[in-house]
């Protein structure tokens, strides 16, 4: 190796400048760092200035300390300590996991409720399926087995010891067809209801062999027309689930969990008008040539009463007996709703077994009418004007405001056959979804009593129940609790917005 000249100038640029590591050790390269320390493999370079004149390199080797003997309950802590962190998450995934499986397991929906609407030939395997479904969720009402319900009949007609014998409609007395009075311009009476004075009110809730009332259809031009093809049918019903979708609201929800016994003896009627048959065509739900969908006959109504959707609604939820002549029991359904279970097993554990003669849904939020009045003003359902009328109208007629009916709050007997003595409902508050009622005169007054009410104040009846239910005070009649309304039906919600009714004005 050529020596270099100590005569000759040495080129001190960055380019040329020799590297003293490079020059003494050649498989060690110090790295471009601005610090004068570096580490390279556990192995300490100081350079000094003084070095870095001279090209000499200091090399310390770090030693590693020395440890002491670890005692056998040091290793066994060592040891735990790296299982139970290893082993703890690996417990709290495998719960998470199990947690997960379960909940998806037990939200799935029953194969019942995403069956398309059934034909009659799939009835048995529906009943079948909503029965299984029926295991993962607990009822609150008993309800008779299979075998029995297939064999159920209807009871005979009791002998009745109450002080209503007959109800007289005042569509049926001689009566002028325009005596309009004076008095009723703010009012919703037409020639459909009638126009009923506060006297003929007053009246209608005396307890008497015989008590006249309006009950709707009081003038042949009145309106709610039904071809005679349907009125024949309606004749035909004994027993019938009916509901009901005017505006284009609700879809139709097919009912399941009915025996073959109740679909050769009950009636389920869909009443309709033209705006909800073309909606409901659009979505592909035609009425066949036999009149029906699926399990529903759908009945066409014409010439609406009122510009009021919900008041329409009411004539065949509030006076089916008008409607059907014939039938000895009805159970009310929303269009909201899916009935999903068998219709007379339905009227055994309401009506039958407990000698009632009237069944309604009790309210879940509140128990008072006036609570209830602030909640339909503060949701916009009503005006708070014609709310403010209607609850100075029955503090007058002696309505308190409290929460308890004869000085007791609602209760509700889950196994009323044991008494076998007719419920009294005292939580006077009504959810109304769902009404099961038999047809008997003092009933049929009830309901015709809170028809009028609902057509002379507001269109909401669950303010209108408790009065009608504090006048007449009849027996046999309860309400059943939130549980029992979910068991009964499946509630889907109202799909679309209802489309009123505007009536032509005739000059």
């Amino acid at each position: 190796m050529a020596q270099p000249n100590p005569t000759q100038p040495m080129d001190t640029s960055e380019g040329n400048r020799p590297s003293p590591l490079r020059a003494h050790s050649p498989q060690l390269r110090a790295p471009a760092m601005p610090s004068s320390s570096s580490l390279i493999q556990g192995i300490s370079i100081s350079v000094s200035d003084d070095d870095e004149a001279t090209g000499k390199v200091r090399v310390r080797v770090r030693r590693k300390r020395s440890r002491g003997p670890v005692s056998a309950s040091a290793r066994r802590r060592r040891i735990l300590f790296r299982a139970a962190r290893l082993g703890v998450p690996l417990l709290l995934a495998a719960l998470a996991v199990s947690l997960l499986i379960y909940e998806s397991y037990r939200l799935t929906p029953s194969r019942s409720s995403t069956l398309p609407p059934p034909s009659f030939a799939e009835i048995s395997r529906l009943s079948r399926n909503a029965r299984a479904a029926d295991g993962a969720r607990k009822s609150c009402l008993k309800f008779l087995d299979p075998e029995k319900l297939q064999n159920l009949e209807l009871p005979e007609i009791p002998e009745t010891n109450l002080s209503i014998k007959e109800v007289v409609y005042r569509s049926s007395l001689p009566h002028i067809d325009n005596d309009t009075p004076s008095h009723t311009e703010s009012s919703r009476f037409n020639s459909f209801t009638g126009y009923q004075t506060l006297t003929e009110r007053e009246e209608s809730f005396k307890m008497k062999e015989s008590v006249t009332v309006h009950c709707g259809f009081y003038n042949e031009n009145g309106g709610f027309r039904v071809s005679d093809v349907d009125k024949e049918y309606m004749r035909s019903c004994e027993v019938l689930v009916a509901t009901c979708a005017f505006g284009g609201g609700d879809d139709l929800h097919q009912p399941i969990g009915m025996t073959e016994n109740s679909i050769r003896k009950v009636c389920y009627v869909a009443f309709w008008d033209e705006v909800t048959r073309e909606a409901q065509e659009e979505e592909g739900h035609k009425i066949g040539e036999d009149l029906m969908i699926g399990l529903w006959r759908i009945i066409l109504v014409s010439d609406l009463p009122f510009s009021d959707q919900r008041l329409n609604g009411k004539i065949p939820k509030l006076i089916s007996h008008r409607l059907f002549p014939m039938a000895r029991y009805s159970i009310w359904v929303d269009s909201k709703s899916q009935f999903r279970r068998d219709p007379l097993g339905v009227l055994e554990a309401l009506l039958w077994r407990s000698n009632s003669s009237l069944a309604l849904s009790e309210h879940g939020a509140r128990s008072s009418l006036y609570d209830e009045a602030k909640a339909i003003v503060k949701k916009h359902k009503a005006t708070p004007e014609e709310v403010e009328v209607q609850l100075d109208q029955y503090r007058q007629d002696g309505i308190p405001d409290e929460k308890r009916f004869n000085g007791k709050k609602g209760t509700w007997d889950a196994e009323p056959q044991k008494t076998m003595v007719a419920l009294t409902v005292y939580a006077s508050l009504a959810e109304a979804s769902v009404i099961v009622r038999d047809h008997a005169p003092l009933t049929n007054l009830f309901m015709c009593n809170w028809f009028n009410e609902v057509v002379r104040f507001t269109s909401r009846d669950q303010l209108s129940f408790p009065y009608v239910l504090r006048r007449l005070r009849p027996p046999g009649v309860h309400l059943f609790p939130v549980c029992a309304r979910k068991d009964l039906v499946n509630s889907f919600g109202h799909r679309r917005k209802v489309k009123p009714l505007v009536k032509e004005t005739t000059t």
